[in-house]
């Protein structure tokens, strides 16, 4: 049985490698997870509504997503297990409760949705194989964005993180 998983991984593997360039894929080496998904078609989706997403934003001088102390130099061992649980944040918490009456931006974020879902499958995957592991410094970084999250009211919130997504986007593009 784990030779046919690995078989199907190192399969799954060479497919995303050799697709990549020709569909816009980005490998993204979470410490020993690795995964391939297409940040551009995120990025692009997302850059469709930011303008009028931050336009609601009326909370300038709060960050959630603090470049800093947050996601830079996290390490490459904690990186799936911090990005799992951010995209757990923005799946159950920030795009469910995004309240808008324009039905554009609503379709956007639900495409955005379902390329965080394929992203979280995929890491679960990692995590079944014990190759997404949960440290000390992950779960600390995940609390600090999570208080900062909260420590907002509930819409306020959603906006804010809604409105900092190109933030985590340009992280996952910098993981190595």
């Amino acid at each position: 049985m784990k030779a046919s998983s690995l078989a199907f991984s190192l399969l799954s593997a060479a497919f995303y490698l050799l697709w990549t360039p020709s569909t816009g894929l980005k490998t993204l080496n979470l410490g020993s997870c690795v995964i391939a998904t297409n940040l551009q078609e995120i990025r692009n989706g997302f850059s469709e509504i930011r303008g009028s997403v931050q336009a609601k934003d009326g909370n300038t001088d709060i960050r959630i997503l603090r470049r800093t102390e947050s996601l830079q130099d996290t390490k490459p061992g904690d990186q799936c297990c911090l990005l799992r649980h951010l995209l757990r944040l923005y799946l159950d918490r920030v795009f469910k409760n995004y309240q808008t009456p324009d039905h554009y931006t609503l379709r956007k974020i639900s495409s955005l949705a379902n390329s965080f879902l394929t992203i979280k499958k995929d890491l679960q995957l990692c995590h079944a194989h014990m190759t997404c592991h949960c440290g000390e410094e992950a779960m600390k970084k995940y609390g600090q964005i999570l208080s900062h999250f909260e420590e907002l009211e509930p819409q306020a919130a959603v906006v804010k993180a809604l409105g900092e997504l190109d933030i985590l986007l340009q992280w996952m593009e910098e993981t190595e």
